[in-house]
């Protein structure tokens, strides 16, 4: 059925939780993993692989690039430094800048955390050509006004999953796999 490029989130695995559920479709699975010498590399550094990864084997129409929460944030970056994406884009549960939460107590400021948005504003952002965005309504980690204001000046659609925090939930998850796994990109 194919290949499928994926960009983990913090501590994920490429055949664990969203790869498992590609590999269980019957696609192969790529990418990179935020765990290990990737996890620990120069942050541009990491922008630079995936930047590679994208032109050197995934630059075609009909390629498919999943990426999720910090792997988003990563992709976003790495697709500052390339003409707009050519193949399908499904952008889970995205960071997109710096967050916090007053309930948990923590902060998160990525770097270059306020890059995006800027660029964004300045419609200097290279859109991928089909991207599409899910977010949970109550995700405090990839704060949904954040994620539809920066699609919203990309010209992105974005899903807000009611009552759905940073993990969306499976099910959901499931079908918008399946959906997104049998479009082809004349149907976008």
């Amino acid at each position: 059925m194919g290949t499928v490029y994926y960009v983990t989130g913090m501590g994920g695995r490429l055949h664990t939780g969203l790869g498992q559920a590609l590999t269980s479709r019957g696609l192969d699975v790529v990418g990179r993993e935020l765990v290990g010498d990737f996890r620990s590399a120069d942050f541009q550094d990491q922008v630079d692989a995936i930047s590679s990864d994208l032109q050197d084997q995934f630059w075609s129409p009909n390629a498919r690039i999943l990426v999720n929460s910090f792997g988003a944030y990563l992709f976003l970056h790495a697709q500052l430094q390339l003409p707009p994406y050519v193949g399908r884009v499904l952008l889970l549960s995205p960071i997109v800048g710096a967050f916090s939460s007053d309930a948990n107590r923590t902060n998160f400021i990525p770097p270059r955390s306020r890059k995006l948005a800027q660029l964004a504003e300045q419609n200097a952002i290279p859109k991928p050509v089909n991207c599409e965005i899910h977010v949970g309504e109550h995700d405090w980690q990839s704060n949904p006004a954040s994620v539809c204001e920066l699609a919203s000046n990309l010209g992105i659609p974005v899903s807000v999953v009611p009552g759905a925090g940073h993990m969306l939930p499976p099910d959901y998850v499931s079908k918008v796999l399946d959906r997104w796994l049998k479009q082809q990109n004349s149907d976008l």
